[in-house]
């Protein structure tokens, strides 16, 4: 069973040389490859990621973007460079420590699908990033219905099969469990290290959590409705539309009761209002259906997935 490791680099030339000399001893005996991609590195990163991998071209691989990407994309430009039938993705700067590694390879081996790291003793600032990140964490697990207590962790290790069949983009690494979730991926959890930051300083701040909840929105989307749109368009269209029916009534009961002219009422404006938004929500449901039919047919993509086949018939 080959490894890859997956890491993005931005700006970690002090940090770098150390990681893949932790990542030799750590992985000593095993069948590895590592894949650097350097993010748009402007402090030297690029030029010492190049010696390390003249230096060790059986294991190591580097791939460079033209300008910072961002973290996902970077990883997805590493995991499609890879060859591996285990992904496993880590940070640059030394805060995951490489000798988990083979912990999270042997949950791969009892048969899990992912296998994610959860910092538990994280060494990190309470108020720039524990805090938000727990929120977060907690909002993550309620919304998409896989409760893990560490989504933002890099240190993960995935089958590569789980990876197949989406795009990363925006802040959705750190998503990846729940995609795997929503096609019936065997997921665990395991405490990890957590070193403090040595080197350099953190690329990340409270506008990034502020991304990630906006990236929920699209995730829960795609896991719970992307075959069946029009049950959100449609749901929320249908309670407009009750909306504007008890707003009406009021109205009427107003003018037969109090005699109040319902012209005059501002509640008529919302009515109309709430009636047309929702003829208008329904009617998004159903182009929306149409769209996702087109999606699935035209690229023959099935709207399940199978883990295996028992037995299975010629040719399948």
């Amino acid at each position: 069973m080959k490894i890859s490791l997956v890491i993005p680099v931005y700006n970690e030339v002090e940090s770098v040389p150390q990681l893949h000399r932790a990542i030799a001893e750590a992985l000593a005996g095993l069948d590895y490859e590592v894949v650097y991609v350097d993010d748009g590195s402007s402090d030297g990163s690029v030029e010492v990621l190049e010696e390390i991998v003249r230096g060790d071209p059986s294991t190591s691989r580097l791939v460079v973007l033209r300008r910072n990407f961002g973290q996902t994309a970077a990883m997805a430009a590493g995991i499609d460079n890879s060859l591996g039938e285990v992904i496993v993705t880590l940070d640059a700067d030394m805060q995951n420590d490489p000798a988990d590694i083979p912990l999270l390879i042997r949950k791969i081996d009892e048969g899990f699908d992912v296998v994610s790291g959860w910092r538990v003793d994280r060494q990190d600032a309470a108020l720039r990033r524990r805090v938000p990140s727990r929120v977060a964490n907690w909002l993550i697990s309620k919304v998409t219905g896989v409760p893990l207590h560490d989504y933002g962790c890099t240190l993960k290790a995935y089958r590569r099969e789980v990876l197949e069949g989406f795009h990363l983009y925006g802040e959705m690494h750190r998503f990846i469990p729940a995609y795997a979730g929503g096609v019936g991926a065997r997921i665990v959890e395991v405490p990890v290290r957590h070193h403090a930051r040595r080197f350099g300083r953190t690329k990340y701040g409270l506008e990034r959590t502020l991304k990630v909840i906006l990236d929920l929105f699209t995730v829960k989307f795609l896991t719970s409705y992307s075959a069946k749109p029009i049950y959100v368009f449609g749901g929320v269209g249908m309670g407009m539309l009750g909306a504007s029916l008890v707003v009406l009534v009021v109205l009427l009961g107003r003018r037969l009761l109090f005699d109040e002219h319902m012209i005059r009422s501002p509640l008529l404006l919302l009515t109309v209002m709430l009636f047309m938004l929702g003829a208008q929500s329904i009617l998004l449901g159903l182009l929306a259906e149409l769209t996702a039919r087109t999606y699935h047919e035209s690229q023959s993509k099935p709207t399940y997935s199978v883990r295996r086949v028992i037995n299975p018939t010629r040719g399948s």
